[in-house]
């Protein structure tokens, strides 16, 4: 009976990254790991969405659970083990803040029914559910073989005898000023409902009621802890029940069990962050991955973050399409600013990186190939600290990733060099570029160096476009065609209102 991992399969389990990678930041991947993570913090996600896959098998993995899991009926008895589980961590968390000895006992007899309750319910509610993926059926038989197992069976006798010992036990408190006793119930009298029944004759049309309802707490004063003390010196045999129960199942919790309540979290937090994006008509869908395929192509894809602010905002969100096919490996973005162009590189690192999550992304049809590591440049705020200028610091940086990259790194520059003059940007970027493209790496580099576009076969131009009829409102559309710099020129030149017609009207008002 074995089951390795609903989020790995067979022998490809990998170590959790738990530093954040540097590039999140500028992609904007911080900001929906938190958004996806955020309403799971008690299962510590994050690492999960810090580890890339580099197996093309283990992203199918989890593309056929996820598929599985977008099933109502499969997500709802998943969502109440999950529940039932957090109950019993909460009720083990609370043994170390408790003082009294039965007190503790109790409520780890407690947590044990509840666990068992939570395993035998998702055993009987997996026997009907439509499976298809490998790692749920892989897990339903193993929790169907869990449960049948002699231990398992022993515990949940054993757990449920000692619960229905203690609850038949009946005593009496006597309560006398300054002190109480406890002795066991001798079917003395309740008075409760002769008491009623005789002041019920001074009842007229509707009173007050001024009973108080006693809260519930799972906390003990010493009164009580007293009092339970008593109960169990009158009652020796089941407490000493109760003692042999805790000894021998201290560690009761299945280890394969634990971790996939956890793991399955990842799902769950997916799904639940992309529902209200599906809602509103934009689409998702599970990538085509290519362990060693140089063509990628999206359709209808979006950048995620921005989409997230854009609907919650209740603003459109533009979708866009890019491909590059036999040697193109750079996509080369120019255009007027403010038109879409950084968003357009984030989105292309945001699939990437998505994809080899084995999570669904945004898009309509996508095909993508894995990656070893993505490298970004943005600008970024000069440091005082280490006593490099602008220009200086982004050849410090630029060469810094092209002596780590490798023609399965994912390269995303965003307007590098625009501290210096046009001339050394020119001189510069094509330096730059030829060694990227001697990498054979896939980029996106946004730029105003529109000639960039034109070195090589391995570069393509698209263009963030505007309104033909008026330059100034931005479409948002970046489109595959030549860069010729004038849809950037003219917004620019009306702007500052020096277009030809702007020109002449001032000189001739």
């Amino acid at each position: 009976m074995t089951f390795h991992s609903i989020l790995f399969n067979t022998n490809s389990v990998q170590k959790e990254t738990a530093a954040q990678p540097g590039f999140f930041t500028d992609l904007n991947l911080d900001q929906v790991i938190e958004a996806i993570t955020a309403p799971k913090q008690e299962y510590n996600l994050k690492p999960f969405f810090y580890t890339p896959l580099r197996d093309v098998e283990t992203i199918r993995y989890r593309h056929e659970v996820m598929r599985d899991m977008e099933n109502d009926t499969l997500m709802a008895l998943t969502n109440a083990f999950a529940e039932k589980m957090a109950i019993v961590r909460r009720y083990l968390a609370m043994l170390e803040k408790l003082d009294y000895n039965y007190h503790k006992k109790g409520w780890f007899l407690e947590a044990v029914l509840v666990y068992c309750e939570a395993v035998t319910g998702l055993a009987r509610d997996l026997d009907e559910a439509l499976l298809k993926s490998r790692g749920l059926l892989a897990f339903h038989k193993y929790i169907a073989n869990y449960v049948r197992l002699p231990e398992f069976q022993m515990l949940l006798a054993e757990a449920q005898a000692v619960k229905t010992g203690l609850s038949e036990l009946q005593y009496s408190v006597i309560i006398q000023p300054g002190k109480f006793s406890v002795r066991k119930y001798d079917g003395e009298t309740d008075y409760t409902v002769e008491i009623e029944n005789v002041f019920e004759k001074f009842k007229q049309g509707v009173v007050k009621d001024y009973r108080v309802k006693l809260a519930e707490g799972s906390g003990m004063n010493h009164i009580e802890a007293k009092i339970l003390e008593f109960v169990a010196r009158l009652y020796p045999d089941q407490f000493a029940a109760l003692d042999r129960f805790c000894v021998a199942h201290s560690q009761f919790m299945d280890e394969t069990l634990r971790i996939f309540d956890r793991e399955i979290q990842f799902y769950i937090a997916c799904l639940k962050f992309i529902a209200p994006l599906k809602r509103k008509e934009l689409k998702f869908c599970y990538p085509q991955v290519s362990a060693t395929g140089r063509e990628v192509f999206a359709f209808e894809a979006f950048d995620l973050a921005l989409a997230r602010a854009l609907l919650s905002a209740q603003k459109p969100v533009v979708c866009n399409d890019f491909y590059l096919q036999g040697l193109e490996r750079i996509i080369v973005v120019s255009g007027p600013n403010q038109g879409g162009k950084t968003t357009f590189a984030r989105m292309f690192g945001q699939l990437h990186y998505l994809a080899a999550l084995g999570c669904p992304v945004p898009g309509r049809e996508v095909r993508l190939s894995l990656f070893d590591r993505i490298f970004t440049h943005f600008e970024q705020e000069e440091d005082i600290h280490n006593l490099r200028g602008k220009l200086q610091d982004d050849l410090v940086r630029v060469h810094h990733i092209l002596a780590h990259a490798t023609p399965d790194s994912i390269l995303i520059l965003n307007e590098i060099f625009a501290s210096t003059t046009l001339e050394d940007a020119v001189f510069l970027s094509k330096e730059i570029m030829a060694d990227v493209m001697e990498l054979d790496l896939r980029c996106v580099w946004v730029t105003f160096i529109d000639e960039l576009s034109t070195l090589s076969e391995k570069t393509i131009s698209m263009v963030s476009t505007v309104v033909p009829e008026n330059p100034t409102l931005r479409t948002f559309k970046i489109i595959r065609q030549p860069a010729d710099g004038l849809a950037y020129a003219l917004s620019i030149a009306q702007k500052h209102r020096l277009t030809y017609r702007q020109i002449k009207e001032r000189i001739n008002p």
